[in-house]
């Protein structure tokens, strides 16, 4: 009798979490070896930590992987206030309640955008960091997605408050680009996204140690509808700027 191939999500174990941060609580995921070195994950807007499992998975044979799930989404905490300088404060919150001084850091759309503050903020905190289908500019963001059935749950008002400032982003956002100063790799999903390609590679162009992908036909979510080439793009970026 063959034996049933197992996944690599079903070989990893995830241990899941509630931690306070700011009067709030949060729920993340937890996999790979605590003597690794440290990896936050950031999942995009109606998503929650459980949408990076597979990524996860991949990444927990070489990093000790902490998949945060932000404000007003899953089993996290619904305020009713959000904004991406307020979900920049819970990773901050979350990087020094688990004394993480250094860390890399991967963000899909929303979750980059976090990202993207954070690093412009505290530079010498990121080690390296990819951006997923984001720029800290104006997007065509649907009101609508058809990409969207399997989310988890969400706080409709944290949908409407980040959406709306995505449509009116701070310039310091994209003016402060150049303060961030970890290797960045920037992965775009070509015509077939609703993010305008063109802003990534302006991105990319004003970072200042970066550069841009694109996996031409993935659409918005990378990491999901093109999971191998995803992996490939991270192996060799991770491989090439390890310490």
């Amino acid at each position: 009798m063959t034996p049933t191939k197992r996944t690599e999500e079903q070989m990893t174990v995830f241990s899941d979490h509630r931690i306070e941060l700011s009067q709030l609580t949060f729920q993340y995921r937890e996999a790979g070896d605590p003597d690794a070195p440290p990896l936050i994950l950031l999942h995009g807007l109606m998503y929650d930590a459980r949408d990076w499992d597979e990524i996860a998975s991949f990444l927990a044979e070489q990093y000790h992987v902490f998949a945060l799930t932000q404000r007003g989404h899953g089993e996290s905490a619904w305020p009713g206030v959000y904004s991406f300088e307020l979900g920049c404060g819970d990773l901050e919150a979350f990087a020094d309640a688990l004394a993480l001084d250094r860390f890399t850091l991967i963000g899909h759309s929303m979750g980059a955008r976090v990202g993207c503050v954070f690093a412009e903020k505290w530079p010498e905190r990121i080690e390296r960091m990819v951006w997923e289908d984001t720029a800290p500019i104006d997007v065509q963001f649907p009101e609508g997605s058809d990409e969207v059935p399997g989310a988890a749950p969400f706080d409709f008002a944290a949908a409407t408050s980040l959406v709306h400032q995505i449509h009116n982003p701070d310039p310091s956002w994209w003016n402060d680009l150049p303060k961030i100063t970890a290797p960045t790799l920037i992965i775009g999903g070509g015509s077939t996204s609703y993010t305008p390609q063109k802003g990534l590679a302006e991105a990319a162009r004003l970072l200042p140690d970066s550069r841009l992908e694109t996996i031409e036909g993935a659409g918005h979510l990378v990491h999901r509808t093109c999971p191998e080439e995803y992996k490939e793009l991270l192996r060799k970026f991770l491989a090439e700027n390890s310490k």
